[in-house]
């Protein structure tokens, strides 16, 4: 993969640096997360749909335990160093003693595992003899357990994409859903056990060199596919993409949790600007380094008076400190921006952040912030920094966060040299990455003792083969075929979270199918665009709104004017909406009344342009009628009664 050379930031350039680097090959791994439209969750017989609140509230602090090896998962420890407590938030109806790890798993669920064994098929993949639960540490606080259930499914296969191309599957897991972080502060943070225990099918495929677009088109082949299954859910939340990054055969990043397709490009484009940005940076720090020497002193009493606000708001607690960190060699690096928004001293920053504090300052950007030259000569003095290429780092905070955060930092500043560190980072809106924590080790898995393991066999695999679903390009063609719509609407109504709601209310209404999948698809794109949320609008109310049309108490033009009613106005009911509208039928005689004054009122417009008229009265005419009367019919009366007025 080639990346464009953004511009590189002349404030904290260093004449060793070439932000111009061409040619770089970056290597893009896809893992899909998808939940499962399974009716139970995976070890227990809860329901699938979230709870809208929560009647029990219990909490816990989950703390690392050696693997079976005897060796610490490196990210379960650094969980650990934040400190957290976990309250957990469940309701009885989508969570029971299984989530609160208060009785074991029961079986595996039957219908997610064969969803999970007719994918495995359809992607060609080889099904293991024997599936074996194991446990994959993570104390996050997302399981109660403080690990997740995963188990292999297959291995191998291959996801055919447009012109006969062919990417590598690696793997195909099932396993549980995490519980819905619903906030985190310095102190705790709040789960909702309604989605922890949600099956989900896992893909892995294989790395793959090409441009961000191409990936993206991969990510899309493979999500059509498994919707193809009509075996899994749809909707915000259903569906996560993970992906692993790496350039010029370096370090592997992991980058988590990037939910909408549009994001995928971005966060590609800007992770690998960054790697190419720690790869210049950590050149020229090899140049000026022989050691790895780190001094770290208490810098509260020099900075206790600061007019520094930052600095006042950390100090404001009695137990807080703020910590100098002396970096032989770093001066100018710290500081220095590569390529536009790559900069060391802003990762770390996220990584001090995830200890509750609110970042660092360093020496490239100071005197800064309230903070005067005087206290930097101050801060240099104390850690004997003389002219030389030394930089220093400030931390402040609670006192104990404080000393995980500086270890934390100084961790990282020894791995600067190697260039790209491996880790695991966190996809923002924006298409950028953050650091949430290293990447896991091998003591990270290790067998689930309380469920039994599961013999797969030729006979379980026939069974299942008649569900595999069909290529993308045959369903596309089925539903063109069945309800009458054009390739672009049958694309974008199977592309939509809304394609169960189309054909349901298709079937139970006698409305034509272009005309409600235009409104599930177009419409509701329309009103995302004017900063509406259609995703707040339930299926039933939707369903609802066609169906009134179906029984003449409604026009067609009303139904885009009712779900915008309903969203502006928060309200859940069709029929609230319609009377705020004032949507109230109109009979033959008054329709008829109605147009006869339009034409009145316009004779003067009619003399002048004959039948070219009929544009500006008929919409004219839909501003008094629309919403109540089908647009159709009001031109077909409109054009009669023009004839007759002309003649």
């Amino acid at each position: 993969m080639t990346t464009k050379s953004p511009k590189a930031s002349s404030k904290y350039s260093l004449p060793n640096l070439d932000p111009n680097i061409s040619g770089a090959n970056a290597m893009v791994g896809l893992e899909i997360h998808q939940q499962l439209a399974s009716q139970n969750k995976l070890f227990c017989n809860c329901s699938n749909k979230g709870a809208d609140q929560s009647t029990l509230i219990f909490i816990r602090k989950l703390r690392p335990v050696h693997s079976e090896l005897g060796g610490y998962d490196p990210a379960a420890i650094f969980e650990a160093t934040k400190t957290k407590s976990i309250r957990y938030h469940s309701h009885p109806s989508t969570s029971c003693l299984v989530e609160a790890d208060e009785e074991p798993p029961h079986s595996v669920d039957k219908e997610s595992l064969e969803t999970a064994l007719i994918l495995a098929l359809a992607l060609h993949s080889n099904v293991v003899d024997e599936i074996h639960v194991m446990r994959k540490i993570v104390i996050d606080g997302s399981n109660t357990t403080g690990f997740q259930r995963t188990m292999l499914i297959s291995t191998g296969g291959y996801l055919e994409i447009k012109g006969n191309q062919k990417v590598g599957v690696q793997s195909i897991c099932l396993e549980e859903d995490a519980a819905r972080l619903l906030s985190d502060d310095n102190i705790a943070r709040d789960y909702s056990l309604d989605r922890l225990g949600i099956p989900l099918v896992e893909v892995a495929l294989e790395p793959i060199s090409g441009t961000p677009q191409e990936v993206l088109q991969v990510a899309v082949t493979l999500g059509r596919l498994l919707r193809a299954s009509k075996r899994v859910e749809r909707g915000i939340g259903t569906i996560r993409q993970d992906i692993n990054v790496s350039v010029n055969g370096g370090s592997v990043v992991e980058i988590k949790g990037i939910q909408q397709l549009d994001q995928l490009i971005k966060v590609i484009e800007f992770e690998t600007t960054r790697q190419l940005g720690m790869i210049q940076i950590a050149a020229e720090l090899t140049k000026r380094r022989t050691a790895s020497e780190f001094t770290v002193k208490d810098a509260t009493d020099i900075l206790r008076r600061s007019s520094s606000k930052g600095v006042a708001r950390i100090l404001e607690t009695e137990n807080a400190q703020i910590m100098a960190i002396r970096a032989e060699g770093f001066d100018g690096i710290l500081g220095c921006e590569p390529y536009e928004g790559v900069r060391l001293g802003r990762q770390l920053a996220e990584i001090v952040r995830f200890y509750g504090l609110g970042g660092i300052f360093h020496s490239d950007e100071l005197p800064n912030y309230g903070i005067t030259e005087s206290e930097v000569t101050a801060v240099k003095e104390r850690l004997n920094i003389g002219s030389g290429r030394d930089a220093f780092i400030l931390i402040g905070g609670d006192r104990d966060r404080v000393q995980f955060a500086v270890d934390a930092i100084i961790q990282r500043l020894n791995k600067v040299t190697q260039g790209v560190v491996p880790e695991t980072r966190a996809a923002t809106l924006d298409g950028k990455t953050i650091f949430i924590r290293p990447r896991p080790g091998s003591s990270r898995m290790y067998p689930e003792t309380d469920v039994l393991p599961i013999k797969i066999d030729d006979l379980i695999l026939d069974s299942l083969r008649g569900s595999v679903p069909k290529s993308f390009d045959s369903y596309i063609e089925d539903i063109m075929q069945k309800y009458h719509l054009n390739r672009k609407l049958a694309l974008e109504i199977f592309d939509s979270d809304r394609l169960k709601l189309f054909e349901d209310t298709v079937k139970s209404t006698k409305v034509q199918p272009t005309f409600i999948a235009s409104k599930l698809t177009e419409d509701l794109t329309s009103l995302r665009r004017k900063g509406l949320n259609p995703d707040r609008l339930s299926d039933k109310s939707i369903k609802m709104a066609f169906q009134l049309l179906d029984g003449g108490d409604i026009a067609k033009e009303s139904i885009p004017l009712i779900l915008e009613t309903m969203l502006t106005k928060d309200i859940n009911e069709v029929k609230e909406a319609i009377q705020i509208l004032g949507l109230k039928q109109v009979s033959e005689s008054e329709l008829n009344e109605i147009i006869d004054k339009v034409i009145a009122d316009n004779m003067v417009l009619i003399r002048q342009k004959g039948r070219d008229s009929l544009g500006t009265l008929m919409g004219r005419s839909m501003s008094l009628l629309r919403g109540r009367v089908d647009g159709k019919k009001v031109n077909s009366i409109l054009e009669n009664k023009l004839k007759q007025s002309l003649s």
